[in-house]
């Protein structure tokens, strides 16, 4: 009677664990797809800010130039019209950000290197804080998934440092090998308490959506993400092995020797 009841609960908590496990799975697989819905989608958005609303405001740029030459000889309406350039020139300036922001395009045209130095350059601009970046470079892409997952995860990581860390420098730092791609993000700031350190490291919800997007594109590529802080800063490093063979780089006009500026 008893070794029956005994078997009758171990099969039940057999049935259950495979149950939590499914559930699991179903759950990161879900998310997974919404996590490649929103890059398409940021793609999508990007394409049609730049192609559609860009366009929109470079003809009323020029309309507006056609009007400044028919109203030379009228000063007030001159003046008027410059301003309405300037606005125009505000406006495609900020949708062009915008839409690179969403999704550059050099991280489909020549890779994730090039894109982490001008996404590095224009998050020292705005936020004020000191960046230095090491970012080694070859004459090999990436996996276009590694990629844009990488990409993600410095977005991610810069804007933590923006909004939490206080800090006024932090380093940038990328190694890849044959096998294994590492990218580290490390902000000079005050750091994270300890109780709070203990959540992020955690992988419930108190973690952060943020966390838990970078932690599940990494999981996806059978990665990882570490976090480490003390009272000198904050370390974001996440790991992903390489298991696809890189894709040779023949980007239009991008020299062999790494140098990103002509490309941007």
């Amino acid at each position: 009677m008893w070794i029956s009841k005994h078997l009758k609960l171990s099969q039940s908590h057999s049935e259950l664990e495979a149950l939590i496990l499914e559930r699991t799975a179903e759950l990161q697989r879900l998310s997974q797809r919404l996590l490649k819905v929103q890059d398409e989608e940021r793609r999508k958005l990007a394409r049609d800010l730049h192609d559609s609303t860009g366009q929109t405001l470079a003809a009323l740029k020029i309309n507006v130039s056609l009007l400044q030459e028919d109203c030379k000889a009228e000063p007030e309406r001159t003046a008027m019209l410059s301003g309405v350039a300037q606005l125009a020139d505000q406006a495609i300036s900020e949708i062009r950000t915008m839409s690179y922001l969403l999704h550059p395009p050099l991280l489909d045209e020549v890779g994730f290197a090039c894109a982490a130095e001008w996404y590095i350059e224009g998050f020292a601009k705005r936020s004020g804080i000191s960046v230095a970046a090491n970012i080694s470079t070859s004459r090999a892409r990436l996996p276009k998934p590694v990629e844009i997952a990488l990409f993600r995860v410095l977005q991610e990581s810069l804007t933590n440092v923006h909004r939490h860390s206080g800090a006024s420098s932090a380093s940038i730092h990328l190694h890849h090998d044959d096998d294994t791609v590492i990218l580290e993000i490390r902000d000079f700031g005050k750091g994270i308490p300890r109780e709070r350190l203990l959540l992020l490291q955690g992988v419930g919800a108190e973690s952060g959506v943020g966390l838990a997007g970078m932690r599940e594109r990494l999981r996806e590529l059978n990665g990882a993400l570490e976090i480490e802080s003390d009272g000198t800063g904050t370390s974001m490093r996440a790991t992903v092995p390489l298991r696809a063979q890189a894709i040779p780089i023949r980007p239009r006009g991008y020299e062999a020797t790494g140098n990103c500026a002509e490309a941007c």
